[in-house]
């Protein structure tokens, strides 16, 4: 993966049109999320910055993960949605409501930039195979309402930028109106309970 020259405009352009035509042509909306995050996994983040002194500690490695959370009919937990790179076995991870940083994103119906999650106390591991260094995450809207949120992560400290941020916040606007028209609230709440839940608790796994 190249990544994307977030400096260059008409290439983040091209990165949100691309997921949005392709959430719009998706086979349903779990598909139309995956498809979004698919593309800004492509292409968000510092590609180099593993390669910082400090990045990454002894055993980690340099990846990525995106994907959706969203907040169940109950309002009890984030449930993983269209998820790029987890664990099998986390298809269907169950973060509490209030858990973490995604707890703090709804609670305060705002975007997050975490440069470095080891300079955040209360961030917490819900990733099975390692704590990530870097993330970010976009709140999703309908009419008022938040459905949940976008999210990537990278195990590299400082790899994720305000830049990046910015992109994956307009990739939340076609990720909510995709997940809408291709009716995510009641493909939602005929899939809650998942058969497959991975619950957490809010200190993580």
């Amino acid at each position: 993966m190249a990544g994307l020259d977030v400096r260059d405009s008409l290439a983040c352009l091209a990165l949100v049109d691309a997921a949005g035509e392709a959430a719009l042509n998706a086979a349903g909306p779990e598909a139309a999320i995956r498809a979004i995050a698919n593309r800004y996994y492509e292409g968000l983040g510092d590609r180099t910055a593993h390669e910082r002194a400090g990045a990454l500690k002894p055993g980690e490695r340099q990846y990525f993960v995106a994907g959706g959370f969203f907040i169940t009919p109950d309002g009890a937990w984030h449930m993983l949605v269209g998820n790029v790179n987890f664990p099998s076995e986390q298809e269907r991870l169950m973060i509490p409501i209030d858990g973490g940083h995604p707890g703090w994103v709804v609670r305060n119906r705002s975007k997050l930039l975490l440069r470095n999650t080891d300079e955040h106390g209360q961030f917490r591991q819900y990733l099975k195979t390692s704590r990530m260094g870097s993330a970010i995450f976009a709140p999703l809207f309908w009419q008022g309402e938040i459905l949940g949120q976008i999210v990537m992560a990278a195990q590299a400290r400082y790899t994720m930028r305000e830049e990046d941020l910015a992109v994956l916040v307009a990739c939340s606007r076609a990720a909510a109106a995709a997940w809408i028209a291709h009716g995510g609230p009641a493909w939602l709440a005929a899939n809650y309970p998942p058969p497959n839940p991975f619950k957490v608790g809010l200190d993580g796994v």
